[in-house]
């Protein structure tokens, strides 16, 4: 009877559902059991896996100098491109927030690099306009500067990157303008009656209003660019660049599971980038108590 009562409830709610939960478990939650437990075996995809316990992670930490490059790029591409890439989010969605005629077009226009920036096209036309003779130095040449290889020399083919990743500011800056337009207008007339001018104005009150926002961005944007890969593989050709110079992290564990196929070592590889992210998750939320203020 209470079988029947749940179906006649409940079933047609769980019949829909059906679909999504069926590809949660096919596709995210038993592969991720899997991962787990490959991790700790000795798996090279065509052979059968072989419990080896702890020892993918011992050569990680120990042996493997590569896994430090890749980590030690990954880190300055967080650290410089998401700050960068907020920072200038910020900026345009400020531009947009003075009632710009057209609005809607210029919101689209904005949006659009977040959407194919993550594309191999881009990832294409990025290394066309960052090579020898690519339009990067051609404009560099109008004033009379000489260019180099960007993506081809070790000091700067990073930056490249850094700059694809600011390019795709449309995300956060339209989520930065929803947060302006609801910051109230009456504070920002009290601030000028007490005589606060536009700078003063833009840290007292707009900044704080806004932290909740930047909150969201900044984890938002410290996991999307610890997962990225697309540009890195296509810009460096999969090699991780000269001098391992664009070795991510995503780049590095692809090649251990898909071009060495070894399996197990990239599982381990990938629950260490889950625990490194969970950490760097777990330490701005608990940062932001002490800047994040909520209405």
């Amino acid at each position: 009877m209470r079988i029947s009562s749940f179906l006649k409830k409940d079933g047609i709610g769980y019949l829909f559902l059906s679909p999504w939960i069926i590809g949660m478990l096919a596709f995210t939650f038993i592969p991720i059991v899997f991962s787990l437990y490959f991790s700790f075996t000795d798996y090279e995809m065509f052979n059968s896996p072989k419990w080896v316990g702890l020892d993918n992670y011992k050569n990680i930490f120990t042996n493997d100098e590569q896994f430090l490059e890749a980590l030690s790029v990954t880190f300055r591409y967080v650290l410089i491109a998401v700050p960068l890439e907020l920072a200038f989010a910020l900026s345009i969605a400020l531009m947009l927030n003075k009632g710009l005629a057209g609005l809607r077009i210029y919101r689209a226009v904005y949006y659009i690099p977040s959407l194919f920036g993550g594309s191999v096209a881009i990832a294409l036309l990025w290394r066309q306009v960052f090579g020898a003779k690519g339009l990067f130095n051609v404009v560099l040449g109008y004033f009379g500067l000489d260019g180099v290889s960007w993506i081809a020399t070790p000091e700067y083919a990073l930056y490249t990157l850094i700059a694809l990743k600011i390019w795709q500011f449309g995300s956060p800056m339209i989520i930065f303008l929803a947060g302006l337009q609801q910051i109230p207008t009456e504070l920002y007339e009290a601030a000028a009656i007490d005589g606060a001018g536009k700078r003063s104005q833009f840290f007292r009150v707009t900044i704080p209003m806004l932290t909740p926002i930047i909150f969201f961005n900044l984890v938002m944007q410290i996991i999307h660019a610890f997962q990225a890969f697309t540009p890195a593989y296509v810009v460096s050709g999969g090699t991780g660049g000269p001098l391992n110079s664009t070795l991510f992290y995503t780049l590095y564990l692809y090649q251990k599971g898909f071009v060495s196929f070894q399996m197990g070592y990239a599982s381990a590889l990938a629950w260490i980038l889950l625990v490194i992210i969970a950490i760097f998750t777990c330490l701005t939320f608990l940062s932001s108590k002490k800047w994040v203020h909520y209405e």
